[in-house]
């Protein structure tokens, strides 16, 4: 006997016994974002935080920018030697951006567990040169270079290309061990060399992405080149160092108006380029 299509429906459904245990990764979530506020609120009142001290700092803050840093010196910027201050650290960026990542590629390339020469020599040594490049700030870095070759571009650019390289590897080896790995074991198996596997098999995969983080790496060294042009290594930042030292706000002002317009210029430069990456795929 044959069931009709209207009989199937007239079947009801198995009632489902209810239970709390039914979902435990809803309660384990919960748990967890519970445990993470708990934690905060352990924490503010650990250190004896005023919250309201904080909200109260902002209307405070734009009476300072308003007495204080207001209006800009905008005179100071248009000098000569400024604007020659501002080309240097253009140039550090773009010099330290280059050698950051050129140095990266081959040590990401030891860093990424599926395809580096050997687990256990190579491997290491490419993890633990981009985990101290990253672990140190870029300023430390400066103040390295600076105590070891003085001030000047050269430690500055030195400082940018070792942040540049705990940037960019990280990104480039975590982008590689995310490659499809059957071009890669094909060419092995043939007996193809690592270089061979390398240029073939795996930089058409990451030739787009690398390209994007190569310009990300960039746009990041062109924030941290005044950062480090403040702690000795030249620039823009010696300026801005020297301005806030003297108590010179409104040219403190002028020269901050100026890193915001030039960030925010490699912003949509940047974010231009990526565009243009990401029509390549």
């Amino acid at each position: 006997m044959s069931m009709t299509a209207a009989d199937i429906r007239s079947i009801p459904a198995p009632k489902r016994e209810w239970s709390r245990y039914r979902h435990p990764e809803s309660t384990i979530r919960f748990a967890v974002v519970l445990a993470i506020l708990a934690f905060l609120g352990w924490s503010i009142a650990f250190l004896n935080i005023d919250l309201s001290r904080i909200f109260g700092a902002f209307p405070r803050l734009a009476q300072i920018l308003a007495t204080r840093y207001f209006p800009p010196d905008i005179g100071y910027i248009s000098d000569g030697e400024f604007v020659q201050s501002v080309i240097r650290t253009l140039e550090m960026s773009l010099l330290g951006g280059f050698f950051g990542v050129v140095c990266s590629v081959p040590l990401a390339w030891l860093a990424a567990r599926n395809i580096t020469v050997s687990k256990r020599i190579a491997y290491p040594f490419g993890r633990f040169a981009i985990m101290a490049s990253r672990s140190i700030h870029e300023t430390i870095w400066t103040i390295l270079f600076v105590t070891v070759l003085g001030f000047g571009m050269l430690a500055g650019t030195l400082a940018l290309t070792v942040f540049c390289i705990g940037f960019a590897g990280k990104l480039f080896s975590d982008e590689l061990e995310a490659i499809d790995m059957g071009p890669v074991d094909a060419l092995r198996s043939v007996g193809a060399s690592p270089l061979q596997v390398f240029q073939y098999a795996v930089i058409p995969q990451i030739r787009v992405a690398f390209t994007g983080i190569a310009i990300y790496t960039w746009d990041v060294a062109f924030r941290a080149a005044t950062v480090v042009g403040f702690f000795g290594g030249g620039g823009m930042g010696w300026y801005l160092k020297r301005t806030t030292q003297q108590m010179e706000s409104t040219r403190v002002a002028a020269i901050l108006l100026v890193i915001v317009a030039l960030v925010l210029l490699a912003e949509i430069g940047s974010g231009w380029l990526r565009k243009k990456i990401g029509r390549m795929r």
